[in-house]
């Protein structure tokens, strides 16, 4: 590959720093040439060969800078973006794509005229247990899947002074975590016919959404997607009923603790989770009880795959208009529990 390219990468707080700074400058062919942040001493300690800027507007005006990276609060996604692109940048956003719906399909429509690039980092397409399960699912071990359960739980029991659980729009659990899990839902079953929702602030002094309980309806499958910040003890990541088997896996992907513990992407053991899924094959009282090791995970292919649609016209890992159905299904989940009744997907 010819010249490497200029990425900007606008933002340095957790989602930046852990997955964003990273896995760019993990990619032949892309080079993390600047990051804005208001943090130069946090940002020269970790990457001193790159150029900070407090200002955004610097490196849109920077002709040398071909991709700008939004890893901002979600409320900020919108403007920063739109700028970008009116800019001329091919520009990635930070999952959730935006705060509404009306604002993602705005900036598709404008990234469509500019002829630009605009990718969502939906990353968890790239967990190692969502791949397993996909292969599992694409292959007919599990046969015709009739109930789909997806938890994202954690144990945080004390309300943090920060802007994802602060009442601002965007802020929760559910924009936090609820993009993840939705977009793989969306991608082993497609669109749902409607959505049902249940939100509660469950600890002491949240001032945001801390749980939540959606459920997706297909014509023969329920799809839940569970979220809540008060689960000492744990619970599967997932739990498949299919006509053919049952498959169940606990914890989480490893990538993301491997990058807080400062490995570099694709070192030796990148993305191996040890902790093997289990599928159950006939009768319930006695089944057949299968181990199912899990497919190694690289967060590194969405990357790669954002420079081969830029550089060679490739297709887009996640093309807006798969995170505007994204988006589409988090707001309606939002009036569902606001109204306390199912709502149809339009």
């Amino acid at each position: 590959m010819a010249d490497s390219l200029n990425v900007a990468l606008v933002g340095y707080g957790y989602a930046g720093k852990t997955f964003h700074a990273p896995l760019i400058a993990g990619i032949p062919g892309m080079s993390l040439a600047a990051i804005v942040s208001s943090s130069r001493d946090k940002v020269a300690a970790d990457w001193p060969q790159v150029a900070v800027h407090a200002d955004v507007a610097t490196v849109l005006a920077d002709p040398a800078i071909g991709l700008v990276v939004i890893a901002t609060p979600n409320d900020t996604h919108f403007d920063l973006a739109r700028r970008a692109l009116d800019a001329g940048k091919h520009v990635v956003v930070d999952k959730p794509f935006t705060v509404t719906v009306a604002e993602a399909r705005e900036l598709e429509a404008i990234a469509r005229k500019a002829g630009r690039v605009l990718s969502v980092f939906h990353n968890r397409r790239w967990d190692a247990d969502f791949l397993t399960l996909k292969t599992l699912i694409d292959t007919g071990k599990l046969g015709d899947v009739v109930q789909f359960e997806s938890h994202f739980d954690r144990f945080r029991p004390q309300v943090r002074q920060r802007w994802r659980e602060a009442d601002v729009p965007g802020a929760g659990l559910w924009y936090d975590l609820g993009p993840h899990i939705v977009d793989q839902a969306l991608q082993l079953f497609g669109k749902p016919d409607a959505v049902f929702a249940d939100f509660n602030r469950r600890r002491d002094g949240a001032l945001a959404t801390d749980y939540f309980h959606v459920l997706l309806r297909y014509p023969k499958t329920r799809v839940i997607l569970h979220g809540s910040v008060l689960v000492p003890g744990g619970s599967p990541r997932f739990v498949v009923h299919g006509t053919a088997a049952s498959f169940i896996k606990h914890g989480l992907d490893v990538q993301e603790d491997q990058l807080k513990a400062g490995r570099q992407p694709g070192c030796k053991g990148w993305g191996i989770d040890d902790q093997h899924g289990v599928r159950y094959v006939g009768n319930a009282d006695a089944p057949h009880v299968e181990p199912v090791a899990t497919l190694p995970g690289d967060y590194r292919h969405y990357y790669a795959g954002v420079r081969d649609a830029i550089v060679e016209g490739s297709p887009n890992p996640v093309p807006a208009a798969e995170a505007i159905l994204v988006m589409e299904v988090i707001e309606l989940a939002i009036r569902a529990a606001a109204e306390r009744r199912e709502l149809a997907l339009p």
